[in-house]
């Protein structure tokens, strides 16, 4: 019962905040931080059992929902999912903590949607059936736009509704495609299932796979995003609370990766390879595209938004790159940047607890009054343009690594844009920190409260990057079991069946 614990418990905690919040903003805030450190300690110890390496499921939960349509609620954890996991419940609690000033109105209903996006994140991180995925797609969606649309900046509601289409729309042609596949493999197979271990390797026609693909990846490239499907993203990341911001950020984007990985890739290989040089185009164009945008910027938070959109290009070419190495850098990349980028908007948003302004152009020399925030700014927006010893250098370089062994082309391209997130990493330094100091711009440093958020961030992304076996060892199996199913079903040849081959040998 430990993974449907794990969700109870934050959907029960965030009623409880919704009512206690009534009375006292503390109890409400106080009740979400219990429930997620609570779910972070049941899932620590499950990085020390010796069953995590071997690629199988090692905490699995199975029930019977509606056993006549063959839907089951079927959660499973991983190495791979445990990671995503421990990052959803590092990243929530830092979002209430954050939320303590910026949040003024409505304190136990806002914890409650954060608790439930949360949830619904979890959900996905957890589910093998389809449709119980699906359900906790929806789930993390809804409360999202409440808190967008509530809680958020001047033009909340144009961003909210953007997002909410956008997200909707993606979702319900996911939704489609999942019926599609139920439908093929049980005329096939003569068992109608959402399992994803069973729906793996469903024989269906050509056009069939590339159309129910096509359904996965409008859901996964609107949420990623790409380039062309970007657009809900800038007002969607500026106009949000900055808890609001960190979630979708640093939470619901990966949710987009790893359904890639988990799901479109093993379920549809051929259509898959076939999609590939359209995939690394997107993801190059969005690298370089996104980058020009983000140094074009006035908007401090719409710049960052702009970065986060250039970097999740690198994460679509590891994935379609289709060798390990690249995945390895894929799952860095969800972490590292989950961390890094999520360490930027909190930056943003206590600036502008500070100064009630997000331009650049009112802000400058700030190092002088604030040399604490100064220098959280100047490590992670190191972070951003990829500084040796922090995690995101790690990501970068595996994910190009890997890119090299599938196109040079497309791997030197996109090695551009290193260049391009030095160049607006340092103007984020340019324009706030440095500088002649504007007297009216003199404000306090960081608080206690600010400083321990900070300093943990600060000591997340320097593990990763110093440290970065522990990651790569736990998600491993679980990377090569997808490529496994990839690769036997497609005419992939060369050091990508090597290396699953060696892996088959050692398990």
């Amino acid at each position: 019962m430990t993974l449907p614990l794990l969700i109870l418990i934050m959907i029960v905690a965030g009623i409880f905040a919704w009512i206690t919040g009534k009375r006292s903003a503390v109890a409400a805030r106080l009740i979400s931080v219990a429930a997620l450190s609570v779910c972070l300690i049941i899932i620590i110890p499950h990085y020390f059992r010796s069953s995590v390496g071997t690629g199988e499921w090692f905490l699995e939960y199975r029930a019977s929902w509606i056993p006549e349509l063959g839907i089951g609620i079927h959660l499973a954890l991983d190495g791979l999912s445990l990671l995503m996991l421990t990052l959803t419940l590092f990243i929530g609690l830092l979002a209430v903590l954050v939320s303590r000033n910026e949040i003024t109105r409505n304190h136990g209903f806002f914890q409650f949607n954060l608790l439930w996006t949360i949830a619904g994140i979890t959900g996905v991180f957890l589910s093998v059936d389809l449709f119980l995925f699906y359900f906790f797609w929806e789930l993390m969606i809804v409360p999202m736009f409440f808190i967008i649309s509530l809680w958020g900046h001047e033009n909340r509601k144009h961003a909210a509704y953007k997002f909410f289409i956008y997200t909707q729309a993606g979702g319900l042609l996911m939704l489609v495609s999942i019926a599609g596949i139920y439908l093929v493999h049980g005329s096939s197979a003569g068992q109608y299932t959402f399992e994803l271990n069973e729906l793996t390797g469903t024989v269906m026609g050509k056009t069939v796979e590339i159309l129910l693909m096509a359904g996965f990846l409008a859901a996964f490239l609107v949420k990623l995003p790409v380039f062309l499907l970007h657009t809900w993203l800038p007002d969607a990341y500026t106009e949000s609370p900055s808890s609001g911001t960190l979630i979708l950020a640093s939470l619901m984007a990966k949710t987009a990766a790893y359904g890639l990985i988990r799901y479109a890739v093993p379920l549809f290989p051929n259509a898959s390879l076939l999609f590939a040089p359209v995939a690394m185009t997107l993801g190059v164009t969005g690298i370089l595209y996104g980058a020009m945008l983000a140094f074009a910027q006035t908007d401090l938070k719409r710049l960052i938004a702009y970065s986060s959109f250039s970097h999740m290009g690198f994460v679509l070419i590891g994935i379609y790159s289709f060798n390990e190495l690249a995945y390895q850098g894929v799952v860095f990349q969800i972490i590292a940047h989950g961390i890094s980028t999520g360490a930027m908007f909190i930056i943003a948003g206590q600036l502008y607890e500070r100064l009630r302004t997000r331009d650049l152009g009112h802000m400058c020399g700030l190092w002088e009054s604030m040399p604490a925030l100064g220098s959280m700014g100047m490590i992670f927006s190191m972070a951003l343009l990829g500084l040796p010893g922090l995690g995101n250098f790690i990501a970068e370089f595996l994910i190009l690594a890997g890119a090299f062994k599938s196109s040079v082309l497309f791997a030197s391209l996109a090695s551009i844009g290193l260049i391009l997130s030095t160049i607006y990493s340092l103007r984020i330094m340019q324009k706030v920190f440095f500088g002649k100091r504007i007297p009216s711009t003199a404000e306090k440093d960081l608080t206690l409260r600010e400083s321990i958020i900070m300093a943990v961030m600060v000591a997340a992304i320097v593990v990763t990057g110093l440290l970065p076996q522990p990651v790569i060892d736990n998600a491993k199996p679980a990377l090569q079991k997808s490529l496994r199913s990839f690769v036997s079903k497609t005419p992939m040849t060369g050091i990508d069946k090597t290396i699953l081959k060696e892996a088959d040998e050692r398990h």
